[in-house]
């Protein structure tokens, strides 16, 4: 399955590796370092931390570990598509399987599906995403015009990297064409305080959650990001990875 960059905000299409030698190859890396990687369904909403345990070439199937509780994963097996972000050699590997499959692998639960058609492989440190915390939401305010008059929307982050944001607009009132441009919007940073920066829309998607309900979810890309708010941009980056780090670091 073709990964189209509906989860990001750039243009990651120089990214994309097709082919399938290199895909397992990458994939391999991944098992044989033993690299935890990051499953999320429902756009991200919900996100799972998972393992490689079987890159079988010749069925055409990548094996990797089950989610902690059956119920998440009915809603994983459940999902018209399921997105993989992970780290090999320091260089962020993101791919996505259309259906997923629960199985039994050496006499524990696992989960199947078949191995990508393309991946992408993100060799720029600016390119790297990362999740913001569900726990405690950041909010995104935006100045936009609705009904003819300027309202300020605050709008949650759920994901950043030094080249844009996503956010998810749960009522669905903010122009998303491609293009839009939104000055004089402020992002407010744990630990770097409030930036004033200019978003553009790159690409938006419609979620349909598992409890039936809808919400959508946009990309934007900062336009003429100063070096000042780069570097506190990228801070915070650091911060989310070193969290992130720790956290993987005990499970293992």
């Amino acid at each position: 399955m073709p990964l189209s960059p509906t989860f990001g905000t750039e243009n990651l299409s120089p990214y994309q590796v097709e082919s399938r030698r290199e895909i397992i190859s990458l994939l391999k890396g991944l098992q044989n370092s033993n690299q935890l990687i990051s499953m999320l369904i429902n756009g991200g909403a919900e996100v799972f931390i998972t393992s490689i345990l079987e890159v079988d070439e010749q069925n055409d199937i990548v094996i990797i570990d089950s989610a902690p509780d059956n119920m998440a994963n009915e809603r994983i097996a459940h999902s018209d598509r399921v997105s993989f972000e992970g780290l090999l050699d320091k260089i962020g590997i993101q791919f996505a399987a259309g259906k997923i499959t629960r199985i039994s692998f050496e006499n524990r639960p696992a989960l199947q599906f078949n191995i990508p058609g393309s991946l992408i492989r993100l060799q720029r440190r600016e390119y790297y995403r990362i999740n913001t915390p569900l726990s405690t939401p950041i909010k995104v305010s935006i100045p936009a015009d609705i009904d003819g008059r300027i309202v300020v929307l605050h709008l949650t982050l759920v994901d950043i990297s030094c080249g844009g944001i996503a956010i998810l607009d749960e009522k669905k009132v903010l122009d998303c064409t491609i293009g839009k441009t939104y000055e004089h919007c402020h992002l407010d940073l744990p630990s770097t305080g409030p930036i004033n920066v200019t978003l553009q829309v790159r690409n938006s998607q419609e979620l349909v959650l598992l409890n039936g309900k809808t919400n959508r979810r946009i990309g934007c890309q900062f336009i003429n990001l100063s070096n000042s708010v780069l570097s506190g941009v990228q801070r915070y980056i650091m911060k989310l990875e070193r969290e992130r780090n720790s956290r993987l670091n005990g499970i293992r």
